[in-house]
């Protein structure tokens, strides 16, 4: 198991777009991964789940990554949240 902090910088949070470009990328990976926010445990490849988190800019959520390629999925995860989502 891999685990990561971040800070949602991009302006819309979680929307609609991120949260489904973000859901996609983690489908990809045989591994399960979860955010966790406000004490919940969120599906990262749910987008409705991650929509009905409403993670907002400045929020700060962990990623973690548990079995194989964790740590590719990881540092995708990463990526992606570092970089605002591109916007």
């Amino acid at each position: 198991m891999v685990k990561k902090t971040f800070t949602i910088s991009n302006a819309q949070g979680f929307h609609m777009r991120p949260a489904s470009t973000f859901a996609a990328a983690m489908m990809k990976y045989p591994c399960n991964v979860t955010i966790s926010f406000n004490d919940k445990q969120i599906n990262a490849k749910s987008l409705m789940n991650i929509m009905a988190a409403c993670i907002k800019v400045g929020s700060v959520i962990d990623v973690i990554c548990d079995g194989e390629k964790e740590n590719e999925a990881l540092a995708e995860a990463g990526a992606m949240i570092e970089s605002g989502f591109g916007e």
